[in-house]
């Protein structure tokens, strides 16, 4: 039996999956999984995903989980990797702000890789997904911010604690073995912030997911591991130095799913304060060709995670505030198009990008940043946005949420994909299994 941290983590999660969920969390849960749905969806035809497609193939991966927004069907570890993958890799999927975990995308995967074989009722895989997504977010208040700040993508490091307890309900494995998966998986946590830009950053998603699958599957065989991995002789004191009181807390009033977040830019979400006052500035500041200079006046993050110069593709603009700007005020928006390896490279945008100048403060909250717009024979324009939209205190309504995930899966499946599976998501609670959901998110 598990002890102290570990014993206590896993009997709160086994107490909460043994009653309905809250209202408010099974909200929190029914939005996040949309959202994530929908950034999978809108992936799945990017190069990286084709990648381990490709891979997975080559190496005879079949089997009858499906990936969103395809028509393959692959064996759970394998489609656990494309959906965790494909979940985050447009930087368009959750995250909650205090940890800045993206939790969504591991659970899906998680999720998805055992529905066939394990066939469960809506309830029950809704409760996964919100397990799996509270799971990696308590243990990531435990540890924040000083994890992050060392350089690890929390995302990977604690996705894998969090597969392994989506998995671990679907599974049935009741307390200790709970303990003994999440054991196993800590000797696979993964992910470090130099991937940040590149293909390797959603992978980290990809793997966590994989990994908390194995291990929970290794945990219903038998296979034990130390009594209390998220102690003081486990992982997370190479991580940070932990706060254990977080972990032994019981699940009960509001959950952190609660604070879930979800993104209106598929870039750093530090960044869209800025993007907020620059689209705002694009309209009043006519000609593009009169500006002179561009200033940012930001949280210290902003410069820190997206201080990138002059980006050369899409994957590495999604953490470049300077792009970021630049399009907002040359473009009006900052959606997909505007993260495109095409508008990475155009010259007007690469103009704007070295006339723009990041000025960190450090009492600037970090849903909050001023735009200032220098030109050439006219007067400035500045504006300041006080809450960035999708921000705590400026939540996406369920409206713009909508509309968000629509743009994202109409292009991949067609007109009206999106309304199916926004259906399939609310109706979850009473449907008898996964069938209409799993329909609506194949090609």
């Amino acid at each position: 039996m598990a002890s102290d941290s570990t014993r206590l983590f896993c009997a709160h999660a086994r107490k909460a999956a043994e009653a309905p969920l809250p209202a408010a969390v099974a909200r929190a849960a029914r939005r996040s999984l949309l959202n994530v749905l929908g950034a999978a969806i809108g992936a799945a035809r990017t190069p990286a995903v084709e990648a381990v497609l490709a891979t997975a193939a080559e190496l005879g991966a079949t089997g009858a989980v499906p990936v969103p927004g395809r028509g393959e069907r692959l064996d759970p570890e394998w489609a656990a990797i494309v959906t965790g993958t494909a979940g985050h890799l447009d930087d368009f999927d959750d995250t909650h702000l205090h940890t800045v975990i993206h939790p969504g995308a591991t659970a899906l995967a998680a999720v998805l890789a055992l529905a066939p074989e394990t066939a469960p009722d809506g309830a029950t895989a809704l409760t996964a997904f919100a397990l799996g997504c509270e799971a990696q977010l308590r243990i990531g208040v435990a540890i924040s911010p000083s994890h992050y700040d060392r350089g690890w993508h929390i995302t990977g490091t604690c996705g894998v604690f969090g597969a392994a307890v989506a998995a671990g309900h679907l599974l049935g494995l009741d307390a200790t073995r709970l303990g003994h998966a999440l054991g196993i998986a800590a000797t696979g946590t993964l992910g470090q912030r130099e991937a940040f830009g590149s293909m390797t950053k959603p992978l980290h998603a990809g793997k966590a997911a994989a990994t908390g699958v194995l291990a929970a599957r290794l945990a219903a065989a038998g296979l034990a591991a130390p009594d209390d991995p998220l102690g003081p002789g486990g992982v997370l004191p190479v991580f940070a130095q932990p706060r254990y009181e977080q972990l032994r807390r019981a699940w009960t009033g509001a959950w952190e799913l609660e604070s879930n977040t979800f993104k209106p830019y598929p870039c750093g979400i530090v960044a869209h304060p800025a993007i907020d006052a620059a689209v705002a500035a694009s309209a009043l500041i006519g000609e593009p060709r009169s500006i002179t200079a561009v200033e940012i006046r930001c949280h210290p993050l902003v410069p820190e995670l997206m201080g990138r110069a002059q980006p050369v593709d899409g994957l590495q603009a999604r953490f470049s505030a300077r792009h970021a700007a630049a399009v907002g005020l040359l473009d009006g928006e900052a959606g997909l198009r505007q993260f495109s390896d095409e508008r990475a490279a155009a010259a007007d945008v690469a103009r704007l990008r070295e006339l723009t100048n990041l000025v960190p403060i450090a009492e600037c909250p970090r849903d909050s940043a001023t735009v200032r717009v220098e030109r050439e024979g006219e007067d400035p324009v500045e504006v300041h946005v006080e809450h960035a939209r999708g921000s705590e205190a400026r939540p996406l309504t369920d409206e713009e949420l909508f509309r968000k995930v629509d743009r994202l899966v109409e292009p991949m499946l067609g007109p009206g994909a999106a309304r199916e599976l926004a259906a399939a998501v609310d109706g979850l609670a009473t449907a008898p299994g996964l069938g209409a959901l799993l329909d609506a998110v194949v090609a």
